[in-house]
């Protein structure tokens, strides 16, 4: 039977169907063929999935990060982005990483900063110097900063899917968040300096102009640091932060900056309708699938199959994380999330590895599958808006896989880059 479940999804994927219905159609069989329920149960497994305090938290962020989009306060970063890094080799695509950074405190999502990214900063890279494929490159890789740290739309999907705390979750993102930034800089100067890509800015910015910026920037840049307070003393849970979210960037938009306009809130609304349509509908079907496949009891054959291959933790965790790169190919970071990581996740946890830690890895390398291909949604997503062909981006992009992978390995290695921050503020 599973293998049936498994054949049927990659058949309903290769003749086109979307994700949400191939993972909904790929049930069936479990529900008609093996007597051990009615259909009927796949509608209340739907509606079900839908039913939990916990994944209110995506409605609240995906509504806070079109609110700041429409409210000026995204341009604002930008220009304080600017003046911090504009003065580096390859400023332009410094001053991406950066935004990225403190954009992931505000959008979540790594699909929806790489498209904004590519619109707000791609021309005028391209304009100065950068090549299309480059370009591409840089502002795809900086956009898996934002599934990193919080509030990841990502995280929450995997606190929620697999019953782990995203308060901590959230905590647990920050420094890593922090020192890919610094990678992914280190890595950008580098291919700046052999490309011999000029700094944005001929100076470096006066201190007057930083503190203005900065006074500008402030209600945006306030907002992780109120994120993690409210964690670390207890004031919310992380849906309670969402809804916060939204009024904070309500009250910001309209009597501090007011540029949030009736019309411009209307559009923040549309925008956000869309993206959790399309979140919610996976999550429905991913429900369905995921209750098939726990009663095929795939959690536990998949388990004792991994332990039968090799009972040593290294061993079984690069074979999990192998798996997580191949799905995130093929897979979108939100399917992936819903649909894989509870098969997993008992893999890794009875071979003894922090539910935290693995939650910070496993999420980082499906976001990864995103820019790689076949099938990387977020390579997608930036090519199209660039018109780069996909054969050019990979080739730009390989100094930046390998420094993501010299990422990847210091964080497997050094787990208290991502247990630091939740074992102490919580």
């Amino acid at each position: 039977m599973l293998l049936l479940i498994a054949g049927l999804f990659a058949l309903f994927l290769l003749v086109g169907q979307p994700v949400a219905f191939a993972l909904g159609l790929a049930a069936i069989p479990v529900f008609i063929f093996s007597g051990t329920m009615p259909p009927t149960v796949a509608v209340q497994k739907m509606v079900g999935a839908t039913q939990s305090f916990p994944l209110l938290a995506v409605p609240f962020f995906i509504l806070a990060g079109n609110l700041m989009n429409v409210s000026g306060i995204t341009e604002r970063l930008v220009r304080f982005s600017r003046l911090l890094t504009g003065w580096l080799a390859g400023g332009l695509a410094q001053v991406s990483i950066v935004l990225s950074f403190m954009m992931g405190g505000i959008s979540g999502s790594a699909v929806a900063d790489a498209s904004m990214e590519s619109r707000l900063l791609g021309p005028s890279m391209i304009a100065q110097g950068y090549s299309r494929p480059v370009t591409a490159a840089i502002l795809a890789f900086g956009s898996i900063i934002t599934a990193t740290i919080p509030p990841s739309i990502g995280l929450i999907l995997f606190g929620y899917i697999n019953e782990v705390s995203i308060g901590r979750l959230f905590l647990a993102g920050v420094l890593p968040g922090a020192l890919l930034t610094l990678v992914l800089m280190a890595t950008t100067w580098l291919v700046a300096r052999h490309k011999g890509y000029a700094a944005d800015l001929a100076e470096l910015p006066k201190r007057r102009e930083l503190w203005a910026s900065f006074k500008e920037s402030v209600w945006a840049l306030m907002f992780p640091v109120i994120l993690i307070v409210g964690f670390r003393f207890g004031i919310f849970t992380a849906t309670e932060a969402g809804a916060f979210l939204v009024v904070y960037a309500g009250i910001i938009g309209v009597f501090v900056y007011r540029e949030l306009t009736p019309a411009r809130m209307l559009e923040a609304l549309r925008a956000s309708v869309s993206d959790l349509g399309m979140i919610m509908l996976l999550i429905m079907m991913a429900g369905v699938l995921g209750y098939a496949i726990t009663i095929e009891r795939a959690p536990q054959q998949i388990t004792e199959f991994v332990t039968t291959l090799s009972e040593n933790p290294a061993v079984i965790l690069a074979l999990v994380m192998g798996v997580l790169v191949v799905s995130g190919m093929f897979l979108e970071g939100a399917a992936n999330i819903l649909l894989v990581t509870p098969i997993i996740m008992p893999v890794v946890t009875a071979a003894g590895f922090d539910p935290i830690h693995m939650g910070i890895l496993m999420v980082f390398l499906i976001n990864l599958g995103g820019l790689t291909p076949p099938v990387g949604v977020i390579m997608f997503a930036v090519c199209g808006i660039l018109d780069v062909k996909t054969g050019a981006y990979t080739r730009a992009s390989m100094p930046f896989f390998l420094a993501l992978f010299v990422f990847f390995i210091l964080l497997i290695l050094v787990p208290s880059i991502s247990t630091s921050l939740p074992r102490l503020l919580m």
